[in-house]
């Protein structure tokens, strides 16, 4: 039996057969593109001092922004007096000092007797001018270290310092007694509104919310009482 002879030629041609078909099967490499590496331009002193000061304003218009955004967002839009969140946030703040500094306080709710149906038989415009008058109202018959704020609706609250309970009591007749008094003239008809108020007293152990429980409670009790009254 002969043996089969593979001269060089051959083994050569096999392997560039076999080099080709590994250059087929391999992936392609994929170059990497090539950065050029950034250089540092010069910025001369002058046109760095104005950046800094444009950044500078740019800055404190900014933070101008942040508080004017943050005090709209305490305050009532239509009577200019703090809303709820506003108000809950003075609350918390003034029994903080009575409580360090062993202070007193009162808080009054008031709420408005007859604002929905002005509201039904004129319009809410009209019910708006009722809130206007009796905001002003409140606002003459507090001190300016006292808070008035609105909670919602025909409910606000009033913050005053330095009461004993029976002033308290006193000045909150005096409130519903000055809301009484106003009237109003819608299509040729006279209106009244009213006004109902509770008390709670704040002293060292007082809490905002408990106090605003207490003073809306006692509120509904002198809505109740009024309402029996009339």
């Amino acid at each position: 039996m002969k043996k089969k002879i593979t001269t060089g030629a051959a083994r050569t041609a096999k392997r560039r057969k076999s080099g080709v078909a590994a250059r087929k099967a391999a992936p392609p490499r994929v170059r990497r593109a090539e950065v050029p590496p950034v250089s540092g331009l010069p910025v001369a002193p002058h046109e760095a001092k104005l950046t800094i000061r444009r950044l500078r304003t740019q800055l404190a218009q900014a933070l101008r922004r942040i508080d004017e955004l943050q005090a709209s967002a305490d305050i009532d839009f239509l009577l200019d007096i703090p809303n709820r969140r506003g108000f809950e946030r003075e609350l918390n703040r003034s029994i903080a000092y009575i409580k360090r500094y062993h202070a007193s306080g009162a808080l009054i709710v008031l709420d408005v007797d007859r604002l929905k149906p002005i509201n039904d038989a004129f319009g809410h415009a009209a019910g708006d001018q009722v809130l206007k008058a009796i905001v002003a109202v409140l606002l003459r018959h507090v001190r300016s270290s006292d808070v008035v704020g609105r909670l919602g609706g025909d409910e606000f609250a009033l913050l005053l310092w330095n009461l004993s309970e029976t002033d308290a009591h006193v000045k909150a007749a005096s409130l519903e007694q000055a809301v009484d008094r106003l009237t109003f003239v819608f299509r040729g008809r006279k209106i009244t509104a009213g006004a109902s108020t509770g008390v709670a007293i704040l002293g060292p152990h007082a809490e905002a919310g408990t106090a605003l429980e207490q003073a809306d409670s006692a509120m509904y009790l002198r809505k109740a009482q009024r309402r029996h009254e009339g």
